[in-house]
């Protein structure tokens, strides 16, 4: 989901509250990032409704109910129904059952009890109202007895649970077997995504001591703009222009972060400034980039098969992706020997590509691509490394997670060349801490360093409407300061 998100009231953070579903009403959209501090000062703490707990016993009487439905029902005549007819079919079957059954529900008891059901049979049981929740980013299970979310950047212990082990194995290995992949003793760890795109990570015995475990990276339903972005305080409107101005005059980008910074967010927004007459191949562990162009071919990693044989890496993709004839290649993210062949990729035509890695600062992602390219065990030396780096990455964007849950591009850094053996770098813009608000709240400040990039010459050269101005050595203006979106200004 997108990870630049922040909760509005700080105090709304509680350590254990039930998930209901309704809460969301209040905010339609993404959660908003920080507001004014007047409004943190003056809102009232904000309890989340609480529904009772459903017990294991009724969790496990959900269960028997749904091993006769399937006993019952012809599962070939139930694949013809629309949603509606579905749940009407098993609501009248599961009244049936509950009157056999003596189990005393009242009818609105009943009706949510088929929906459970219904959610066994064609969704994820429990998980349901979670994924259709929009203000949860992350969904995290530690063992069947313990379910956490994010919202708002703070997480909450829920009060959802599984039947038992064997109940939460079977949901992992419905989500695993739909992408063609499994999890297993001999296997104990996957990647997979649900049907929405969104990421799943997943880890069972004998690796996961107490039970299995799961966390759940939400899918945005609506991608993230530079403009939504701005609005939520991510980066100033300068630093988003030229970004946007950046990408378009096909400066090759990389984006660094932390787990949860949002580099996949910011890359997603970053590709809608991509010339929709270009091709893009996107190369991916798990495919969960959500570009806009037409023209998009997507590849995604295969692990090893039953016997150890049949994986393909990104490596291997990469290669793969140059002979499909790409104007940009972009890759989700580089933690390997491809980094070598990305490189290779973007010194020989294909400017402008993009990639996310793991990294603190933007230092750190230069020495990361160092160490990457040397796990491949190829024969070049620590300066041809450093050169490659330093001819083929353009920008590097770091992007970081606040200890108050906010997301915020923190530097904007070029790569200009090498100085001896070293990669030389010249940060353009920088965000930097200057205090701590109430609840524990990051106060800081965008700034301009006052240098001029060498990529504004690229930028100059294609007409983009992009001012000398915004490098002047100041404290940026948050939020936005233009009536027009960013595509308008700069189109």
């Amino acid at each position: 989901m997108g990870r630049f998100s922040s909760i509005i009231n700080t105090q709304t953070s509680v350590k254990q509250a039930h998930i209901e579903p309704q809460a969301e009403q209040s905010h339609p959209e993404a959660p908003a990032l920080e507001p004014a501090k007047e409004s943190v000062k003056s809102a009232p703490p904000i309890s989340p409704p609480v529904k009772p707990k459903i017990s294991t016993e009724k969790l496990k009487t959900r269960l028997r109910i749904h091993s006769m439905l399937l006993d019952d029902l012809d599962l070939s005549l139930l694949d013809q129904l629309n949603d509606d007819d579905l749940r009407r079919q098993i609501e009248q079957r599961v009244s049936e059952i509950i009157a056999q059954e003596k189990i005393k529900l009242n009818k609105d008891e009943i009706r949510e009890f088929a929906a459970g059901i219904v959610d066994e049979m064609t969704g994820l049981g429990p998980l349901e109202p979670l994924l259709a929740d929009d203000s949860i980013s992350d969904i995290l299970i530690n063992t069947h007895k313990q379910l956490y979310v994010e919202r708002g950047g703070e997480l909450v212990l829920t009060d959802i649970q599984f039947a038992d082990e064997e109940h939460l194995l079977r949901i992992i290995n419905k989500i695993v077997a739909a992408v063609g992949r499994r999890v297993d003793e001999s296997h104990p760890m996957a990647d997979a995504r649900l049907m929405d795109g969104s990421r799943v990570n997943v880890a069972v015995a004998p690796i996961a001591v107490d039970g299995p475990l799961m966390s759940i990276r939400k899918f945005s339903k609506n991608p993230f703009t530079l403009d939504k972005l701005v609005e939520f305080g991510a980066a100033p409107e300068d630093v988003a222009r030229f970004l946007w101005a950046a990408c378009k005059a096909k400066v090759t980008i990389l984006i660094s972060g932390g787990t949860g910074s949002g580099k996949t967010t910011l890359l997603n927004a970053l590709s809608q400034a991509i010339n929709h007459n270009e091709r893009l191949i996107t190369i991916e562990d798990a495919a969960e980039l959500q570009l806009q162009q037409p023209h998009v071919a997507r590849m995604e990693t295969r692990p090893p098969n039953l016997e150890g044989s049949g994986e393909i890496r990104q490596r291997e993709l990469v290669k793969n992706a140059l002979r499909m004839r790409p104007d940009r290649v972009i890759l989700g993210e580089v933690r390997g020997e491809e980094a070598f062949d990305m490189l290779q990729a973007m010194n020989t035509g294909h400017e402008g590509s993009l990639a996310t890695l793991h990294a603190n600062t933007p230092r750190d992602a230069v020495t990361r691509l160092e160490q990457m390219v040397g796990m491949g065990d190829m024969k070049i030396s620590p300066e041809g490394v450093a050169g490659q780096i330093a001819s083929a990455v353009g920008l590097i964007v770091q992007a970081v997670r606040l200890s108050d849950g906010q997301r915020k591009i923190t530097s904007v850094t070029e790569v200009t060349g090498m100085e001896g053996k070293v990669v030389q770098m010249q940060e353009i813009f920088n965000f930097t801490r200057t205090g701590t608000g109430p609840n524990h709240a990051v106060i800081g400040e965008f700034r301009a360093t006052g240098i001029r990039p060498r990529c504004f010459h690229e930028i100059v050269t294609r007409d983009l409407n992009i001012s000398e101005a915004i490098f002047e050595p100041r404290v940026l203006p948050v939020g936005k300061i233009s009536d027009q979106t960013i595509a308008e200004l700069i189109p």
